[in-house]
């Protein structure tokens, strides 16, 4: 009889565990709401199960539905807190009222704070703001249809600090910094970003159903999760293979080629800059390279430790110091800062060794960057460089490692497909209530730009239809510049891209742009001064949603011909600075673009075409409009832009 008792008992217990409410991963203790809005608080419960939640002094109450789901809609609230929840038995805590952002797209979003510590060293070490709430969507696909939630996330409403931020969003970090600062009340960053995607993955089958048929197919057949598990495998097999054999058939593997006291003086000096040791026949090697450098430490700086910098390498290195690894990555676009530890540099000689691997491409150094060993306690800045340092000389010793074959792979790159990304990590956020979002993507649309504004539209109306919210407001980043510069007028689809971001936005009365013609890098695309990009997101919002009178990037407004039609008058939307322009081109009948000089004076630019009758004008039409100088009185970049010429004298 006892035992039955005892059964009975487990299984009540049992039975009031399962029919716990279940919280979507968005609601944790911790979390910001979004004031001056309904707040929508749903989940799951059993199926008739009444769900109660008990918030700021009130009680609301619903039944779950014949399949488990239920929705209560809180009434609006003014910014305040810390506030506990109650949902049924579930309780959060230390929950936040205020604003609520949503920053997505692709690997410029995703870059961290821990990437951009040297451009801001002293101010990421003061980060400490609790009002500032950080969480990080984890990065999942859905190739078969939408998903009710998101899976769990190491990054879930943590307060704004060094720690929490290191490996989080630096444009999220900064941007809720700056809005707390502004509006004084407390802010949510959700960030929502997988590098190196497209739109066309951000946006629901029903929109590109009619006009992207093939894209929305390609999905379909990576609906058979064998299919995606042998591809996968494949991939991972066949890397693991490849390395095997690289690894066998190196000769500085079983040769010791990092070790201090290897003989290199036979090999060759070679100059970094000038790779042809990275080719064989013209084209790059594939598979593995040796380089060797020696520098001499003096008896100050001997024991200390440092940090190596070795700017940013194409494509994976192994990086060693004295014959002891102090660092490798992957891929080609981290910049390499190595950690030195104390003791490991002696006084006099010592070998800093890469060991170069790459499946394609040309093994390279990126120019522009820092090569050096940092000393002292400001070691890890870079903005300025420190104080302390030996700067790396860029000849070093060379000796082949071992030719490859290019590694086979499968397609199973579904982060890349149509939909899978609004299928399993849009759609479950909806209808969590925002302020606006972020949309900061785009490079990897560059090689057909032709359809982006169509794509962007229809992603931007989705979202609002989701979220119930035709208003949302959406700040769309326009793509830093990148890239050689020339002098010459190029057909760039970086430039075409960013034309159809700036019309869309134009277009949009939600909508604005943050232009960030002048913050990126030749070399890098992604470019580090994410604090200022984030200050030109700010603006937007404050336009946007606080519906302050600020100025953003200066736009042409209309065009008008001299009585000659030997100049062009361009009219802008605010006060532009006084003086000679650079960037502007003109085209005639032919298409052919040619450099035109402009001079700028209040709000209008002065066009002298060098070409009868030009029939379009463009500024900053580019991969990388380096020299571009035209700029409002508010110190922002003009946008680059392309226009008809239609207005002409009689």
């Amino acid at each position: 009889m006892k035992k039955q008792f005892l059964f009975f008992v487990f299984m009540v217990l049992a039975l009031s565990v399962e029919a716990k409410v279940q919280l979507p991963q968005l609601f944790q203790s911790g979390m910001v709401l979004q004031r001056g809005k309904p707040i929508p608080v749903w989940g799951k419960a059993d199926p008739q199960e009444k769900v109660i939640i008990r918030w700021n002094k009130k009680q609301y109450a619903t039944v779950a539905d014949a399949n488990g789901r239920w929705r209560i809609d809180l009434p609006k609230m003014k910014a305040g807190g810390p506030y506990t929840m109650m949902v049924n038995d579930v309780a959060l805590t230390d929950v936040l009222v205020g604003d609520v952002w949503l920053c997505s797209g692709q690997s410029n979003i995703d870059v961290t704070i821990e990437r951009v510590y040297p451009q801001y060293p002293d101010e990421i070490d003061h980060f400490d703001n609790n009002k500032v709430r950080l969480f990080r969507v984890q990065n999942e696909t859905n190739t078969k249809g939408v998903q009710d939630d998101i899976r769990p996330t190491a990054i879930n409403w943590k307060p704004l600090n060094k720690q929490n931020a290191w490996f989080f969003s630096a444009i999220g970090s900064f941007l809720g910094k700056r809005m707390q600062q502004q509006t004084g009340v407390a802010q949510g960053i959700i960030v929502n970003s997988w590098g190196g995607t497209p739109i066309e993955a951000w946006i629901s089958a029903d929109s590109l159903e009619r006009d992207y048929p093939l894209q929305v197919e390609k999905t379909k057949l990576y609906q058979d999760d064998q299919l995606v598990k042998s591809q996968q495998q494949f991939n991972q097999q066949a890397d693991q293979r490849w390395r095997q054999l690289l690894d066998a058939k190196d000769p500085g593997v079983a040769g010791h080629f990092s070790a201090l006291d290897y003989d290199d003086s036979t090999w060759p000096l070679v100059n970094q800059y000038v790779n042809d040791w990275a080719k064989t026949n013209g084209r790059g090697i594939v598979g593995s390279i040796w380089l060797r450098q020696h520098v001499h430490i003096d008896k100050a700086h001997a024991g200390q430790p440092a940090r190596l910098l070795l700017g940013t390498l194409f494509d994976a290195d192994f990086t060693y110091v004295n014959g002891k690894e102090v660092g490798r990555t992957y891929y080609q676009y981290p910049p390499r800062r190595y950690d030195i530890p104390e003791g490991l540099l002696r006084e006099g000689d010592n070998v800093i060794t890469i060991r170069f691997v790459n499946k394609y491409g040309t093994v390279h150094f990126i120019k522009e960057k820092p090569y050096l060993l940092a000393f002292g306690p400001d070691r890890f800045s870079q903005n300025p460089l420190p104080k302390d340092y030996v700067a790396l000389s860029p000849q070093w010793r060379h000796h082949a490692g071992a030719e490859m074959p290019a590694c086979p792979s499968g397609d199973a790159s579904l982060q890349n497909m149509a939909t899978t990304l609004y299928n399993a990590v849009l759609y479950p956020l909806a209808p969590y209530a925002l302020s606006g979002v972020v949309w900061y993507q785009g490079e990897s649309n560059t090689g057909n730009p032709s359809t982006y504004a169509d794509l962007l539209r229809k992603m931007m109306g989705k979202w609002r239809t989701l979220w119930n919210d035709p208003t949302m407001p959406f700040s769309i980043v326009q793509l830093a510049n990148f890239m050689e510069p020339s002098e010459k007028p190029q057909n760039s689809g970086w430039a075409t891209l960013r034309e159809a971001q700036r019309t869309v936005a134009a277009s949009d009365p939600h909508a604005a742009l943050a232009c960030l013609i002048d913050l990126g890098e030749t070399v890098d695309i992604h470019p580090l001064r994410k604090k200022e990009a984030a200050e030109r997101i700010g603006l937007c919002f404050d336009r946007l949603v606080f519906q302050k009178q600020v100025t953003l990037s200066a736009e042409p407004l209309k065009g008008q011909w001299s009585a000659d039609n030997s100049l062009f008058t361009l009219t802008f939307d605010q006060p532009l600075r006084t003086g000679a322009v650079v960037g502007f081109e003109v085209a005639g009948q032919d298409g052919r673009f040619v450099n035109a000089e402009a001079e700028a004076n209040g709000t209008q630019v002065i066009i002298q075409s060098p070409i009868p009758l030009p029939v379009k004008v463009r500024y900053a039409w580019k991969d990388n409009p380096l020299n571009a100088n035209l700029y409002g009185q508010n110190n922002l970049p003009a946008t680059p832009f392309e226009m008809a010429v239609t207005a002409r004298a009689q």
